[in-house]
């Protein structure tokens, strides 16, 4: 009989797990606050918030349950953030979208038709939404090497050799790369940095509703979260034998999520592309001791959400155009599979190309952003074209 491996094999899996997740998309989810109205401080709390309340509901959801289940705030959310921009009410109607995001994951717990009305959302539709929104940031690599190119080149360059003999390090070490960029820049400047500005806290803001913030922030937020995040991370962890308890999972994300807006978090959920770290069996041999790694990643979150306000102020001080390469960096992935995902099905082609346009064309009217809209265009186009016609399957 084989050897157990040693515990320290899906301690280390978790670790790797919370670095890839955090350095591969915290750049995005600093982007999205600040878009949204947050400033420099009020963004750094927010990253501390999520990173906090992703990392007790990791440990929470696998040390209860004995699975590797981990959470990881919505970096498809934070980069539809980027995309809607400011709305009516500012920074404070934005936490007030955070609080009602939360408010309907809880009831999608509490209430099972909510989550299959989402479900009734044809995935064409969904992730054609989510390709429009990521675009703009997915071209963020691209128009960099022209605005900057001594900056930008070697994160695209240090991306790309990774993305050949290492891929799940290639976006976390174009971080680096990045950060070794503003480190020069820093000190050929001869740039100060007050160590005060280092230290992690709140910023606790008022939340405030506004009907542009609920529509266009609120609701897509949800949408995005559930088709991109938690359903997604419920069949990925299918694959690796584990039946992950969905009311639980959602009123846990949904709690942190609520516990994490008025500090400026924008939602968690459960984990979908990182999920499989923690969960396959290079993590640990032993399918019932993975769990071990779902704790570990939990706790590498709460020391990361340590660093916030430094990640944070590396953001602020970078050259021009260097953080937004790395967001879009990050985001190719995330681009690619929901563009093949839009347009796999001949017959949903054309509503998720509409879909697509609209929310990439960034348009607000009346108030509210272009990814609700492409969602009601959708809709509608692939209603008009159905109408009539047999269902199929």
């Amino acid at each position: 009989m084989p050897a157990a491996a040693p515990v320290s094999r899906p301690i280390v899996a978790g670790i790797v797990t919370a670095l890839v997740g955090f350095t591969s998309s915290f750049a995005v989810v600093l982007t999205g606050l600040d878009a949204v109205g947050a400033s420099a401080a009020q963004a750094a709390s927010g990253l501390l918030a999520v990173s906090l309340a992703m990392g007790l509901a990791c440990i929470v959801l696998a040390w209860r349950y004995r699975m590797p289940i981990t959470a990881a705030w919505s970096t498809p959310g934070a980069a539809l953030l980027v995309a809607t921009g400011s709305v009516e009410g500012g920074w404070p109607a934005a936490v007030g979208a955070f609080l009602v995001t939360a408010a309907l994951i809880l009831l999608t717990a509490l209430w099972p038709a909510l989550g299959a009305l989402i479900a009734r959302i044809p995935p064409s539709i969904a992730q054609a939404m989510l390709a429009g929104v990521l675009l703009p940031l997915c071209l963020a690599p691209i128009t960099g090497v022209v605005a900057n190119p001594w900056g930008v080149v070697p994160v695209v360059l240090t991306w790309l050799v990774f993305a050949r003999l290492a891929s799940r390090w290639a976006v976390p070490l174009a971080f680096v790369a990045a950060a070794a960029v503003v480190a020069v820049s820093l000190v050929t400047a001869g740039t100060a940095v007050d160590p005060a500005v280092l230290l992690p806290r709140f910023e606790l803001t008022m939340p405030a509703f506004t009907v542009g913030a609920l529509v266009g922030i609120a609701l897509p937020l949800f949408i995005v979260t559930m088709a991109s995040q938690n359903v997604p991370g419920i069949a990925i962890m299918r694959s690796f034998g584990y039946e992950v308890p969905w009311r639980p999972a959602m009123l846990v994300t949904g709690l942190g999520t609520a516990l994490g807006a008025p500090a400026g978090g924008h939602a968690i959920n459960l984990a979908a592309i990182s999920a499989a770290l923690a969960a396959s069996p290079d993590a640990d041999p032993d399918p019932d001791r993975r769990w071990i790694a779902g704790v570990s990643t939990g706790a590498s979150y709460l020391v990361l959400g340590a660093f916030s306000a430094a990640f944070a102020t590396l953001v602020v001080l970078a050259p021009t155009a260097i953080i937004p390469a790395v967001a879009g960096l990050a985001l190719f992935g995330a681009f690619g599979a929901a563009v093949q995902q839009a347009i796999d099905d001949p017959g949903e082609r054309l509503p998720a190309v509409v879909t697509f346009l609209v929310a990439a064309s960034g348009i607000a009217v009346l108030g509210v952003s272009a990814a609700f809209w492409a969602l009601v265009a959708g809709l509608l186009v692939r209603t008009v074209l159905h109408a009539g016609r047999p269902s199929r399957g």
